[in-house]
């Protein structure tokens, strides 16, 4: 009897079915799961009488077929979106789209949407499931040693150290203010050598060959010309100070009347000693100051240059304070080749023409010291450009850039005797409001924003970004590319032919992996510290489960009913 054979076929169709709903039901919180379905189909048919065609005056009839039963035609993958959950976990990333991660078994490649990934004892990227290794493409982070040359495991070498990077630039943004109750500053210039005496810290009234800083020789100030104190730079007014300035010193001269000869030739402004004996230069009074010493030396007497007689002076001034109109002071940190730290001080003086500032960057902590001959930082016509002159900005307040072609944003500074680093200040784009302005305010806020130097570091943590890259992060704050994850499409999704743990082998129905970079030609982006779910649809299986059974049921009852028509031939017979 055909019934019997049919229902048995309904009944393992049926059974399937159940077994699909149970299964999905099963991975309901399986990370990256895709449900399935069940399609039925109708196996062959028998034939009992075949069809015919009109015949005279007798129409066509159709064929008449019993069918065999019901077959299962196929168990399709959904492989739809699931939805997204936050973790928390640095290593946990979804795929919001198209794509699938590549991991390695060590035999072959494996695919799979569960990004729930863990870094085993040599530093590897893995699936912490399975001991799969993540992969990657590209070469991002073989230059810095991150990841060896022709080997796809991803490594993420925790403790690892990041060479400092010296400071290339700076960027300054904010506000120098337009008002009309500026604070204009005096400049005030200090030597980086102290007079003293066998008593202490030098004072007015000491004799030049009292000072420790001063030889006599054996004939000191034997003529006929004297000894000579010479000075050159700029005064307050922007004049020149020519070399061959120089104040007399003779045996009865003081340091009082060196700090009175030294005076009068640099107009609007004094010198003094300090309370540590150094050389201090101050203008007579507040507002825009171009003052600047570029060079000083001691010239002995004719008779006495040749008996040993000599004086040490100061090899440099440094900026303490600079003359402006107005003044606005900050201060950032800069890294040298080594990725030592240095403050560097830069103060804003606003000029004597109109929208016009100045930015005067003293000496920079950790430099060498500056020499007149070989490191002459205090020359504002020097290679190391520690004025900047003619910042200017429009009527609106946006930045206009520098007055003179002539003027430049790069600056220099040694940290290492000879070896000179510049650095380029981004000040803004001239007619935006980018960087640099000057609007109405009661204060000024300009300072450096960002610099793009940093100290050494040690690899202390590790994420993943929505473009694929694994970021590691430093101890000195710095975030770096370790590796891009290896992600890739398949053209029929569906054909891929599932493993354990979430895991897919492409077949001859799916189509090769085309490897592309995430949120890019198509895949789908990524979504850090969240893993995607499972996409049963609960509902959908409570239903199917009640059309499985109902299915069964009814193929059992066919098969109750073939059985009693069996049994009532069966009994014709007795």
């Amino acid at each position: 009897m055909g019934a019997l054979q049919s229902a048995v076929s309904g009944l393992s169709a049926h059974q399937t079915w159940l077994d699909v709903a149970g299964n999905n039901l099963a991975n309901l919180n399986t990370s990256g799961f895709k449900s399935s379905s069940i399609n039925f189909a109708e196996l062959l048919s028998q034939t009992v009488k075949a069809a015919s065609g009109p015949q005279g005056q007798l129409g066509g009839t159709n064929p008449q077929q019993l069918g065999s039963g019901v077959g299962v035609a196929s168990i399709p993958r959904n492989m739809t979106q699931g939805n997204i959950a936050s973790t928390g976990q640095d290593l946990d990333v979804a795929i919001d789209g198209e794509g699938y991660f590549v991991l390695s078994d060590g035999t072959q490649s494996l695919y799979t949407r569960v990004g729930s990934f863990g870094i085993d004892k040599d530093y590897n990227l893995v699936d912490p499931a399975t001991g799969n290794k993540v992969q990657r493409q590209g070469i991002t982070g073989e230059a810095e040693g991150f990841q060896a040359s022709g080997v796809s495991n991803i490594s993420v070498p925790l403790g690892a150290s990041l060479p400092g990077s010296q400071t290339t630039s700076l960027t300054i943004n904010g506000n120098l203010r337009k008002t009309e109750n500026p604070v204009p500053s005096k400049t005030v210039l200090t030597s980086n050598l102290a007079f003293t005496t066998s008593s202490g810290v030098a004072t007015g009234s000491d004799d030049i060959d009292e000072l420790l800083q001063f030889t006599p020789g054996t004939s000191p100030f034997a003529g006929p010309t004297n000894g000579e104190f010479h000075i050159s730079g700029i005064t307050k007014a922007g004049g020149t100070v020519a070399i061959t300035s120089h104040v007399d010193i003779t045996a009865a001269t003081t340091v009082t009347q060196l700090l009175t000869g030294l005076s009068a030739l640099f107009a609007g402004s004094t010198f003094t000693l300090d309370t540590s004996g150094k050389l201090t230069m101050t203008d007579d009074a507040a507002g825009y100051s171009e003052t600047e010493i570029t060079d000083m030396y001691y010239t002995p007497s004719t008779g006495g240059g040749g008996n040993g007689e000599a004086m040490t002076t100061p090899t440099f001034f440094d900026t303490t304070e600079a003359g402006g109109a107005d003044l606005k002071n900050f201060t950032t940190t800069i890294y040298d080749t080594y990725g030592t730290q240095h403050s560097l001080t830069g103060k804003f003086v606003l000029t004597d023409t109109t929208d016009t500032w100045d930015l005067v960057i003293p000496s920079i902590s950790g430099e060498v010291s500056g020499t007149w001959a070989s490191y002459d930082i205090g020359d504002p016509a020097g290679t190391f450009n520690r004025r900047i002159s003619g910042i200017q900005f429009n009527s609106d307040g946006s930045y206009n850039g520098l007055s003179s072609s002539s003027e430049s944003e790069t600056f220099g500074v040694q940290f290492i005797a000879g070896t000179t680093q510049s650095m380029i200040l981004d000040l803004g784009t001239v007619g935006l409001f980018t960087g640099l302005t000057q609007f109405a305010a009661s204060e000024s806020t300009a300072s450096v924003s960002t610099q793009d130097g940093y100290a050494a570091g040690e690899l202390s943590g590790v994420s993943i970004d929505a473009g694929g890259a694994v970021v590691g992060t430093f101890t000195n704050g710095i975030k770096a590319d370790l590796a891009i994850l290896q992600f890739v499409l398949f053209q029929n999704a569906a054909g891929l032919e599932a493993l354990s743990n979430g895991n897919y082998i492409p077949t001859a129905n799916s189509g090769i992996p085309q490897v592309k970079l995430a949120a890019s030609g198509g895949a789908g982006s990524l979504k850090s510290k969240s893993l995607e779910k499972s996409n049963v649809d609960v509902a959908s299986e409570f239903v199917n489960m009640m059309q499985a059974q109902n299915g069964y049921q009814s193929n059992a009852r066919t098969i109750k009913v073939a059985n009693d028509m069996l049994r009532e031939l069966t009994n014709l017979i007795r």
